[in-house]
């Protein structure tokens, strides 16, 4: 809302009735011209791009209360009320003396008139807004009304009633306000403009959210000049006005924003519920002084009761969302954090989901041209993905922060039992060797070169186990896809070592050969059971809370994002059409942020041309939904 000055006079070009009425306000000086004079601030020269009026015609200035007018030496020209002024001599002008230069008439509205402070303002009707607000208030005793006000209290109950249950059925703010200004237009006939301010809070001013004319043209709300001693009057003392040719109402008329935007009529009321001021609606005209009468004042002052009703309905609802939409992100973040190295994970799908959402509704492939999802359905879908791995809270914590296909500490316990077997295999070459010196009686010359023998077997077989352990670490790290080579495993199963006492030691035991086999991943068919059952324990979670009917798919959405459209996914092994097609944006997105996340220390990010190709794999395999993966494709949803 812009900032007023204050203004003493302005001048009304007289023309056209049915045209918009040109006002020029007055500060201390203004010269009237032809030509734009760049020498003067805009606000100190009139522009009347007419033949007949002389570059420089004419000049109004500002003399204590009192304004007088001076011929430039005009060609044609100038005239108070009929009657020719000499060049440079000054006349004193009046409220309501016409001025004729050449052609152009003029009507000079003076408004410091002397006595102004003392004077009335023109206010036609003031009405207590708060008697309308929502309250419980004694009802006045009845008394007996005229037909006349019968009829009239019939027509404003219909038209209410006609609000009240328009109103009823709005969900958002943005609706609200083009309701009401479709109701301002039709309850208000001779009504040219509408404006709607809003409190962010209490404290704040209001904020102009809404404006249009008449003939539908929507004007942009910041760039509205409203009178700040309207506003004022109407919110600081909580009352709806009325004010008839607002130009000559001493209370407003010394305004910029008035005179610049020609308000001629006005009426204003505040939106109140109990004793919070919302906002205010403001109905104007800038053709007529006397478009609104005291009746239409009490029906606005009435919309606005069941406007801000509605309005403050908007921001509980809102309050609600806010915080639920709070909870539902805390308490992500408070699963995540288990697992640090995935942390983001859940909120990067939500943004993938709700991005392959919105370019559904421009898909125009047969199978998906029906597809489109409300606000509301868009706010399910990110939720759902939000909240889809809620259950790995209950997965034991050294299965969720799984690594590699071996546990550190199993990976640490294999190599201590590599280094033993060395250990073993020393002892055991050394020992032969004593003994056979002993029993054979070898020379010193003899002995060394057994000895040298045994060191050269002992160098070799340390080789072979210091290859088998690179070969175990190859084998340890995680595959992306099944097509991946697996280390051979064999000579490190049957290579013959013994401890002590003889006992075979084997250097990979039964569970570690499987884990190091798996084709995919790091889990191991237990494990793999056990991150599976997060699907079932979110969707145990989820029905019990009392979601909204809005929301009630949430539960279901985030149970089935591991299903496959073959039947090979789980928990419930659901097939094609079983599967809905927010639970399938929910498993695309889920699968690509797998791949192409960089936080994870098990793998790599896979590069975005990699990504897509297994993701085509996965489509080609009937897996996932190859036109819901094309549409995530073509709007690079995971950039957006």
């Amino acid at each position: 809302m812009s900032m007023e000055s204050e203004v003493s006079a302005y001048l009304e070009l007289l023309g056209n009735r049915a045209a918009k009425p040109q006002l020029f306000p007055l500060h201390d000086e203004v010269v009237i011209g032809r030509d734009r004079q760049d020498a003067l601030p805009s606000d100190q020269f009139v522009c009347i791009p007419l033949h007949t009026i002389s570059r420089r015609h004419a000049r109004l200035r500002r003399r204590g209360s009192a304004w007088s007018v001076e011929d430039l030496h005009s060609s044609n020209g100038s005239f108070v009320n009929g009657e020719r002024l000499l060049p440079g001599s000054w006349r004193e002008l009046d409220d309501g003396d016409e001025l004729s230069l050449a052609s152009t008439q003029l009507v000079f509205r003076s408004l410091v008139a002397p006595g102004a402070a003392s004077m009335p303002t023109v206010i036609r009707k003031s009405v207590d807004a708060t008697q309308y607000a929502p309250t419980t208030m004694a009802t006045p005793a009845p008394r007996e009304a005229s037909r006349g006000e019968l009829e009239q209290s019939v027509l404003k109950l219909h038209a209410m009633a006609q609000v009240s249950i328009a109103l009823g059925v709005v969900t958002d703010r943005a609706t609200l306000s083009d309701k009401i200004m479709n109701f301002i237009f039709d309850l208000f006939p001779r009504a040219e403009r509408a404006f709607i301010l809003l409190r962010q809070n209490e404290r704040d001013p209001p904020v102009p959210v809404a404006a249009r004319r008449r003939d539908g043209t929507v004007e942009d709300p910041r760039q509205a000049r409203l009178s700040h001693t309207i506003v004022d009057e109407v919110l600081g003392r909580k009352r709806a006005i009325l004010s008839s040719d607002t130009l000559s109402d001493r209370h407003f008329a010394a305004q910029d924003s008035i005179v610049a935007q020609a308000i001629r009529s006005a009426i204003c009321a505040p939106l109140i519920v109990g004793d919070e001021v919302l906002g205010l609606i403001q109905v104007d005209s800038s053709s007529d002084p006397h478009a609104f009468q005291e009746a239409d004042l009490e029906l606005l002052t009435g919309v606005c009761a069941e406007t801000a009703v509605a309005l403050k309905n908007f921001q509980l609802y809102s309050d609600i969302e806010r915080l639920l939409d709070g909870f539902v992100r805390a308490s992500v973040q408070a699963i995540e954090e288990r697992d640090p190295v995935t942390a983001g994970h859940s909120f990067r799908v939500a943004s993938y989901a709700e991005s392959l959402a919105v370019a559904l509704d421009r898909a125009d492939t047969p199978a998906l041209r029906h597809v489109a999802f409300s606000r509301e359905q868009l706010r399910e879908i990110r939720y759902a993905a939000l909240l889809h791995d809620f259950g790995k809270v209950g997965v034991r914590e050294h299965v969720l922060r799984k690594e590699k296909k071996l546990h550190h500490a199993d990976m640490r316990l294999l190599e201590q039992r590599f280094r033993y077997a060395r250990a073993c295999m020393e002892r055991q070459a050394y020992h032969g060797l004593a003994q056979r010196h002993l029993d054979e009686g070898w020379s010193a010359a003899r002995f060394r070169s057994e000895k040298d023998a045994i060191d050269a077997y002992l160098v070799e077989e340390a080789g072979r186990l210091d290859g088998f352990l690179a070969t175990i670490r190859s084998a340890n790290e995680p595959a992306i896809s099944r097509g991946s080579a697996l280390p051979d495993l064999r000579d490190i199963v049957h290579y013959p070592c013994h401890d002590p006492d003889g006992q075979p030691l084997a250097l990979l035991e039964e569970h570690e050969v499987a884990a190091l086999s798996l084709a995919k991943g790091c889990l191991t068919p237990d494990e793999r059971r056990q991150i599976e059952e997060h699907v079932v324990d979110s969707y145990s979670f989820l029905v019990l809370i009392p979601w909204t009917r809005d929301l009630s798919g949430v539960p279901a959405i985030a149970h089935g994002h591991h299903e496959k459209l073959d039947g090979s996914g789980y928990p419930m092994g659901l097939r094609g059409p079983q599967i809905s097609v927010q639970t399938r944006i929910l498993t695309i997105c889920d699968i690509w942020d797998a791949l192409t996340a960089g936080d994870r220390p098990y793998k790599k990010a896979v590069p975005v041309a990699l990504a897509l190709d297994l993701m085509r794999e996965e489509c080609n395999a009937g897996h996932i939904d190859g036109e819901l993966f094309q549409v995530f494709v073509e709007a690079r949803a995971w950039a957006a």
